[in-house]
């Protein structure tokens, strides 16, 4: 049976991803932050979909120890790996460190992520298809020498540490794509556009009140925000087409000079550098 990890999967879009890949009949590994919050969302998904392959291993994406000790349990009981989605995201309302002292946002969003798929790749093989889940957001992000850190010049803005972390696993798709290209494995981003979910509560009684009211009544549901990674997941297209950008099920074209910033190069220094103790 084919083996599929979603991480974020008891998140709104999360469990539908799950839908999906269940519906295609996967062996599902739910990667939770939350282990009673996992085992419930498993426990409904597995009655509503009629199917039992899906099982829970918790992680916390902002704790770089965590992450190693997950992929190694996923290692110990898995051989293989045929779907990766890096589905996980976090917009926190105020500044945050992660356990190991960077910006939660990027720590989770993107140093979380890079770790996490670095670790599995041992169990990625021909056909094995990674997608990860971006944001129209990526456009405004900046890779600047405070990427990881909290700026305690500047005041903390949540949206842009949230481009910065979407653009950062932008350039570690396109470094995945061209690392893995002659060995099978494709690897891709989705943008689910503006979805209806908890990410974009401001913790402000008022304004989720009148965003409750006004606007989330007009922007996607959780499944239409999921159906594009489902759909470069689970689509032949993706067999071959690697380091793409995909929106409404179609390529994007990205603007050149986000293609060549230099900063790319930088930040996957910066990255493994940050991550030598565990990779």
């Amino acid at each position: 049976m084919k083996t599929a990890i979603i991480n974020g999967a008891d998140g709104d879009m999360g469990q539908q991803l799950v839908l999906f890949l269940a519906k295609a009949q996967y062996n599902i590994i739910m990667a939770c932050h939350s282990q009673n919050k996992g085992n419930a969302a498993c426990e409904k998904l597995r009655e509503f979909s009629q199917w039992e392959h899906i099982n829970v291993i918790p992680v916390d994406l902002s704790s770089l120890s965590s992450i190693q000790q997950f992929c190694n349990t996923v290692k110990e009981q898995y051989d293989h790996i045929d779907i990766l989605l890096n589905n996980a995201g976090v917009l926190p309302s105020h500044a945050l460190l992660s356990a190991d002292g960077y910006e939660k946002t990027v720590a989770v969003n993107y140093l979380g992520l890079f770790l996490f798929t670095e670790l599995l790749s041992p169990l990625f093989g021909t056909g094995t298809k990674i997608v990860n889940m971006v944001s129209l957001t990526y456009k405004y992000g900046k890779i600047d020498d405070n990427f990881f850190m909290l700026n305690p010049q500047k005041k903390y803005n949540r949206f842009s540490c949230y481009s910065n972390s979407k653009l950062g696993l932008f350039y570690a798709t396109l470094y995945w794509a061209e690392k893995w290209k002659n060995n099978g494995i494709t690897v891709n981003c989705a943008d689910p556009g503006i979805v209806n979910t908890n990410i974009i509560r401001m913790d402000n009684k008022i304004i989720d009140t009148l965003c409750d009211i006004f606007f989330r009544p007009l922007i996607r549901t959780p499944k239409q925000g999921a159906d594009t990674m489902a759909y470069v997941a689970l689509n032949e297209i993706s067999n071959t087409t690697t380091g793409q950008l995909f929106h409404n099920r179609k390529i994007q074209k990205i603007n050149k000079k986000i293609l060549d910033n230099p900063q790319r190069t930088i930040l996957l220094e910066q990255t493994k550098n940050l991550l030598k103790n565990y990779l």
